[in-house]
């Protein structure tokens, strides 16, 4: 294509999505009518739509993603045309996909259904479709990219953010990945060797301001470089390295968002260096992402709390030294989340899959890791706390703090969404250099997988997601640096999680048989991707209780 060709393919997919759009908001605006009462939206009759509200969440962003990419490829330009074929390959499969939705729920949003049906007779998305979601088209990516024999476009970071990228790409290549094969097979722990050269790095520091030890700079925030260096760090391995960024970012957050400046000088320095590693503990075995209805409790007594209850999912908690714990400080349950405070817990590090501490006034914590089908290293536990002690200066925020621990994880979790964005793009990256290596290097009735048309378009395709999500991210994360991109990272994270378990059964399907020995690293990128659409806010909840109720709230 010529630049001019090239910028009306563009304008054409850009106007394509532009009219899928105005079908979803018409959708969003019926479901706020079905579910509006006294002019206040009712979240129960919401819930009564919640499929709807499901497959709207995923149009949107789905939608967004090609928004962006096409944004992407016109920065792009000349410097690599290949960029725009796989941005207008996106869409048209993002728009086919979108039309699909709205058609199957027409009837539950309140749509016409022949005027859905008619978009697929719409100039713009017809030519669209026909000209780059063809087999042809897919193939031709798909072919280009083996002749590259490299799945890389222009990233558009600046030098120091590549120097970043290329530094923890190095660490990944010749740290953790020539360890991420025995440590998930065997359900290791993450060995020192990998902790402490990630210390070194800054790793635990990224999201700490510079004053306090940490890589960040102190007037403003960094979540491009965080995703960036976490992309590269999935790509080695989600369960050796991919998520050791994660839990100290959380904790930081809370901590700068609520913690008294002595609680900051004191542990946001330690977290920093690793001398501290952290866990996070919320999720409960009774209520998972319902956070307001969490139960662990927290008995004030002479010089602190008492904790007693449970909880689940508290990855890393074994090698962990410190827990950043949500429990309830209110006795009043009707406050639901405004009962809730947040706590700094310390215990000893623990290697294996259990541990248990007794403190001197007979107070315990103790943890099991709970066997997972992926993700392994990190381990996730089952904790319990009976009577254990935590000093009242532990209370984040202290007296002041009472009551807010809710929102002060808040900012924790929507750089943990985006987060987890970025790791599903580093592990279909990696997913993908493995697919498009074996289908140049394995014959099949004569002739290299690659060569095949099948083959070729499933590499369009992956290509094209991958892209997708690695420029959905950045776009988000320089949104969330100039204070907003809040709604944007639930949409990533939904969108390139639910794109990474794609990508990864294609690659493996692509190695036939050899992707499903374990043998092959293309068995665990697979079995790791599962766990991205369930953790950092389970899928559903994501769609229905974040994403549909604020589309929904303002349309």
């Amino acid at each position: 294509m010529s630049v001019g060709e090239q910028a009306a393919a563009l304008e054409l997919a850009s106007s394509s999505v532009n009219t899928v759009e105005q079908f979803v908001r018409q959708g969003l605006k019926n479901l706020k009518a079905f579910a509006t009462v006294d002019g206040r939206l009712d979240g129960d009759l919401l819930d009564r739509h919640q499929l709807g509200c499901y497959e709207l969440a995923f149009c949107t962003a789905e939608l967004v993603a090609a928004r962006e990419v096409c944004e992407y490829a016109r920065k792009v330009g000349e410097d690599d045309r290949f960029a725009a074929d796989t941005a207008l390959a996106f869409t048209a499969e993002a728009v086919s996909s979108a039309l699909q939705r709205l058609l199957a729920r027409a009837t539950d949003l309140g749509l016409d259904v022949a005027e859905v049906s008619a978009l697929y007779g719409d100039g713009a998305i017809s030519t669209l479709r026909a000209s780059y979601g063809s087999a042809e088209f897919l193939a031709g990516i798909g072919g280009a990219v083996t002749e590259r024999g490299s799945s890389r476009l222009p990233t558009l970071l600046s030098e120091d953010k590549e120097m970043v990228r290329d530094m923890f790409a190095r660490f990944g290549a010749d740290v953790v990945a020539p360890l991420a094969e025995k440590i998930h097979r065997h359900d290791l722990d993450i060995p020192d060797e990998i902790l402490n050269q990630a210390a070194e790095l800054g790793c635990f520091g990224i999201s700490i301001p510079e004053r306090f030890g940490g890589l960040q700079p102190d007037d403003r925030d960094d979540s491009l470089g965080m995703i960036v260096v976490t992309e590269e760090l999935s790509k080695a391995s989600l369960g050796a390295a991919g998520s050791l960024i994660t839990r100290p970012e959380i904790a930081a957050k809370a901590l700068l968002q609520g913690g008294t400046s002595a609680q900051q000088e004191t542990w946001l320095p330690q977290i920093a260096s690793g001398e501290k590693l952290c866990a996070i503990a919320i999720t409960e075995p009774n209520f998972g992402s319902d956070v307001a209805s969490l139960g662990l409790k927290a008995t004030p007594v002479d010089g602190g709390w008492l904790l007693n209850g449970s909880k689940t999912w508290c990855t890393f908690a074994g090698k962990a030294s410190l827990l950043l714990a949500m429990a309830r400080t209110e006795a009043d349950p009707a406050l639901g989340h405004k009962g809730l405070s947040l706590f700094l817990v310390e215990k000893p590090a623990a290697a294996g899959h259990e541990f248990r501490h007794q403190q001197p006034g007979g107070g315990v914590i103790q943890g099991k890791a709970i066997a997972t089908l992926g993700y392994r290293g990190m381990h996730s536990y089952d904790v319990f706390f009976e009577d254990y002690f935590v000093p009242a200066d532990r209370l984040i925020g202290e007296e002041n703090g009472r009551g807010k621990g809710f929102y002060f994880t808040m900012a924790g979790f929507a750089g943990g969404r985006i987060q987890t964005a970025a790791r599903a793009t580093g592990v279909m990256q990696a997913a993908f250099e493995k697919a498009l290596s074996y289908s140049r290097e394995r014959k099949v009735f004569g002739n290299p997988v690659g060569d095949y048309q099948l083959t070729r378009v499933k590499l369009g395709r992956i290509m094209a997601t991958l892209t997708a999500s690695r420029q959905f991210s950045y776009a988000v994360a320089r949104m969330m640096d100039e204070g907003a991109g809040q709604m944007e990272a639930s949409l990533v994270k939904l969108f390139s999680c639910r794109a990474a378990e794609w990508v990864t059964r294609e690659a493996m399907q692509i190695h036939g048989g050899m992707g499903y020995a374990e043998e092959t690293a293309v068995s665990r990128y697979f079995v790791d991707a599962r766990v991205l659409s369930i953790f950092e806010g389970a899928e559903e909840t994501l769609a229905l209780k974040v994403i549909a109720r604020n589309l929904v709230g303002n349309a």
